[in-house]
């Protein structure tokens, strides 16, 4: 299985490949009105007009000091949606064995477990889970 390593304020989370559709540098947001908190704005990416979620809130992790700088594009579904993040730092190759399961709140279900790789921990989440709720 392949996940694509990205941090958001010094944390490490990764998303399976399967779902990444595109990484791409910052660009322009349009503001919605009356919109969700979670919902940054939209995107025009190439003819297409993408939501753009804020992970922050959707993880409940406060912003870093620095400015994000990465759009991770999703498929979901038939849907694409957008999520900024500090960084993207790798894609990796993982074996199903290396991802711990574990106990989390009922608030928490979209993590599927962490990853132990080389002295690091990275969150497993489960994009279409954390986008439900």
């Amino acid at each position: 299985m392949q996940v694509v390593v990205f941090k958001v304020n010094e944390e490490q989370f990764a998303v399976e490949t399967a779902k990444v559709q595109s990484i791409n540098d910052m660009m322009e947001i349009t503001k919605v009105p009356k919109s969700p908190d979670y919902i940054k704005g939209l995107i025009n990416l190439r003819g297409n007009i993408i939501s753009l979620l804020d992970i922050n809130l959707l993880l409940d992790i406060e912003k870093g000091e620095g400015s994000q700088e990465n759009i991770i594009i999703l498929n979901l579904g038939d849907e694409s949606v957008g999520v900024t993040v500090d960084q993207v730092d790798e894609v990796l190759e993982i074996d199903e064995k290396q991802i711990e399961k574990i106990e989390t709140d009922r608030n928490k279900t979209y993590i599927k477990g962490v990853i132990n790789f080389n002295d690091r921990i990275i969150t497993l989440i489960d994009i279409s889970k954390l986008i439900e709720r």
